[in-house]
Protein backbone atom coordinates (compact mmCIF):
# COMPACT_ATOMS: atom_id res chain seq x y z
CA UNK A 1 0.00 0.00 0.00
CA UNK A 2 1.42 3.37 -1.02
CA UNK A 3 1.69 6.14 1.50
CA UNK A 4 1.22 9.83 0.74
CA UNK A 5 4.34 11.54 -0.61
CA UNK A 6 6.48 12.83 2.24
CA UNK A 7 7.46 16.48 2.45
CA UNK A 8 11.04 17.23 1.41
CA UNK A 9 13.29 18.93 3.96
CA UNK A 10 16.39 20.62 2.52
CA UNK A 11 19.44 20.51 4.79
CA UNK A 12 20.94 23.93 4.08
CA UNK A 13 24.16 23.07 5.91
CA UNK A 14 24.96 20.32 3.40
CA UNK A 15 23.55 22.03 0.31
CA UNK A 16 24.81 24.69 -2.07
CA UNK A 17 23.51 28.24 -1.62
CA UNK A 18 20.18 28.57 -3.41
CA UNK A 19 19.71 24.80 -3.73
CA UNK A 20 16.19 23.44 -3.80
CA UNK A 21 15.00 20.17 -2.27
CA UNK A 22 14.75 17.17 -4.55
CA UNK A 23 11.09 16.29 -5.21
CA UNK A 24 9.92 12.90 -3.89
CA UNK A 25 8.85 11.86 -7.40
CA UNK A 26 12.46 12.21 -8.60
CA UNK A 27 13.72 10.09 -5.70
CA UNK A 28 11.11 7.40 -6.44
CA UNK A 29 12.25 7.42 -10.07
CA UNK A 30 15.79 6.60 -8.94
CA UNK A 31 14.58 3.86 -6.57
CA UNK A 32 12.40 2.27 -9.25
CA UNK A 33 15.02 2.32 -12.00
CA UNK A 34 18.19 1.52 -10.03
CA UNK A 35 19.57 -1.91 -10.86
CA UNK A 36 21.99 -2.20 -7.97
CA UNK A 37 21.66 -1.32 -4.29
CA UNK A 38 24.08 -1.70 -1.39
CA UNK A 39 22.55 -3.08 1.80
CA UNK A 40 24.11 -2.23 5.15
CA UNK A 41 23.39 -4.44 8.15
CA UNK A 42 25.09 -4.99 11.49
CA UNK A 43 26.72 -8.24 12.58
CA UNK A 44 26.03 -9.67 16.04
CA UNK A 45 29.35 -8.29 17.29
CA UNK A 46 28.57 -4.78 16.04
CA UNK A 47 30.72 -4.77 12.88
CA UNK A 48 29.01 -3.45 9.76
CA UNK A 49 28.28 -5.66 6.77
CA UNK A 50 27.73 -4.10 3.34
CA UNK A 51 27.01 -5.98 0.13
CA UNK A 52 25.48 -5.25 -3.28
CA UNK A 53 22.19 -6.74 -4.40
CA UNK A 54 19.35 -6.20 -6.87
CA UNK A 55 16.07 -4.83 -5.52
CA UNK A 56 12.67 -3.69 -6.76
CA UNK A 57 10.49 -0.76 -5.68
CA UNK A 58 6.78 -1.51 -5.30
CA UNK A 59 4.00 0.42 -3.57
CA UNK A 60 6.28 2.55 -1.42
CA UNK A 61 8.75 -0.16 -0.36
CA UNK A 62 12.00 -1.75 -1.50
CA UNK A 63 12.18 -5.54 -1.81
CA UNK A 64 15.30 -7.70 -1.90
CA UNK A 65 16.02 -11.39 -1.45
CA UNK A 66 18.77 -13.46 0.11
CA UNK A 67 19.53 -17.00 1.12
CA UNK A 68 18.75 -17.80 4.75
CA UNK A 69 22.41 -18.60 5.51
CA UNK A 70 23.89 -15.46 3.94
CA UNK A 71 25.48 -12.91 6.27
CA UNK A 72 22.84 -10.24 5.66
CA UNK A 73 20.06 -12.70 6.53
CA UNK A 74 21.85 -13.76 9.71
CA UNK A 75 22.33 -10.11 10.66
CA UNK A 76 18.69 -9.24 10.00
CA UNK A 77 17.48 -12.06 12.23
CA UNK A 78 19.25 -10.39 15.17
CA UNK A 79 18.68 -6.75 14.14
CA UNK A 80 16.14 -5.91 11.44
CA UNK A 81 17.37 -2.33 10.96
CA UNK A 82 19.12 -1.73 7.64
CA UNK A 83 19.95 0.83 4.99
CA UNK A 84 19.74 0.39 1.23
CA UNK A 85 21.79 2.78 -0.88
CA UNK A 86 21.91 3.46 -4.60
CA UNK A 87 23.08 6.23 -6.86
CA UNK A 88 25.75 7.44 -9.18
CA UNK A 89 29.48 7.35 -8.47
CA UNK A 90 30.17 10.64 -10.27
CA UNK A 91 31.08 13.64 -8.09
CA UNK A 92 29.11 16.42 -9.80
CA UNK A 93 26.24 14.57 -11.45
CA UNK A 94 23.42 12.24 -10.52
CA UNK A 95 21.40 11.55 -7.40
CA UNK A 96 22.38 9.26 -4.54
CA UNK A 97 19.64 7.85 -2.31
CA UNK A 98 19.74 6.17 1.11
CA UNK A 99 16.66 4.34 2.44
CA UNK A 100 16.62 3.49 6.14
CA UNK A 101 14.08 1.09 7.60
CA UNK A 102 13.29 -2.34 9.01
CA UNK A 103 13.56 -5.46 6.88
CA UNK A 104 10.47 -7.64 7.28
CA UNK A 105 10.23 -11.06 5.69
CA UNK A 106 7.56 -11.47 3.01
CA UNK A 107 5.82 -14.86 2.91
CA UNK A 108 2.57 -14.14 1.06
CA UNK A 109 2.73 -16.18 -2.16
CA UNK A 110 0.51 -13.75 -4.11
CA UNK A 111 2.80 -10.81 -3.33
CA UNK A 112 5.86 -12.98 -3.96
CA UNK A 113 4.53 -13.93 -7.43
CA UNK A 114 4.08 -10.23 -8.28
CA UNK A 115 7.61 -9.50 -7.03
CA UNK A 116 9.09 -12.44 -8.97
CA UNK A 117 7.53 -11.03 -12.14
CA UNK A 118 9.02 -7.60 -11.35
CA UNK A 119 12.50 -9.14 -10.93
CA UNK A 120 12.13 -11.04 -14.20
CA UNK A 121 11.00 -7.93 -16.10
CA UNK A 122 13.35 -5.39 -14.53
CA UNK A 123 16.45 -7.55 -14.92
CA UNK A 124 15.63 -8.86 -18.44
CA UNK A 125 15.14 -12.44 -17.30
CA UNK A 126 18.43 -12.66 -15.34
CA UNK A 127 16.49 -13.37 -12.13
CA UNK A 128 13.72 -15.93 -12.48
CA UNK A 129 12.03 -17.38 -9.44
CA UNK A 130 9.37 -19.97 -8.75
CA UNK A 131 7.22 -19.10 -5.77
CA UNK A 132 6.08 -21.63 -3.18
CA UNK A 133 6.03 -22.07 0.57
CA UNK A 134 6.51 -18.34 1.21
CA UNK A 135 9.84 -18.00 -0.63
CA UNK A 136 11.56 -17.69 -3.99
CA UNK A 137 13.00 -20.91 -5.40
CA UNK A 138 15.63 -21.12 -8.13
CA UNK A 139 18.53 -23.36 -9.09
CA UNK A 140 20.93 -22.11 -6.38
CA UNK A 141 18.28 -22.74 -3.71
CA UNK A 142 15.73 -20.90 -1.63
CA UNK A 143 15.73 -17.13 -1.28
CA UNK A 144 13.81 -15.28 1.41
CA UNK A 145 12.29 -11.98 0.36
CA UNK A 146 12.36 -8.90 2.58
CA UNK A 147 10.39 -5.66 2.46
CA UNK A 148 11.89 -2.37 3.63
CA UNK A 149 9.37 0.41 4.14
CA UNK A 150 11.26 3.69 4.48
CA UNK A 151 11.47 5.36 7.87
CA UNK A 152 13.86 7.98 6.53
CA UNK A 153 15.18 8.66 3.04
CA UNK A 154 18.12 10.92 2.23
CA UNK A 155 18.84 12.11 -1.28
CA UNK A 156 22.04 13.79 -2.36
CA UNK A 157 21.78 15.78 -5.59
CA UNK A 158 25.22 16.40 -7.04
CA UNK A 159 26.31 19.35 -9.13
CA UNK A 160 23.99 21.79 -7.38
CA UNK A 161 24.57 19.77 -4.19
CA UNK A 162 21.29 19.49 -2.33
CA UNK A 163 20.76 17.14 0.62
CA UNK A 164 17.07 16.40 1.06
CA UNK A 165 15.50 14.38 3.87
CA UNK A 166 12.14 12.65 3.81
CA UNK A 167 10.68 11.26 7.05
CA UNK A 168 7.98 8.66 7.45
CA UNK A 169 5.95 7.67 10.51
CA UNK A 170 6.67 4.51 12.47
Amino acid sequence: MSRPAPAPELHAGFSAPGATPTPWEVVVGVLASAELFWISTVRAGGRPHVTPLPAVWRDGALYFCTGSGEQKALNLRANDQCALTTGDNRWKAGLDVVVEGRAERVTDDELLRALAEMWKTKYDGDWQYDVRDGAFHHEPGVAHVFEVRPRKVLSFAKGEFAQTRFRFGG
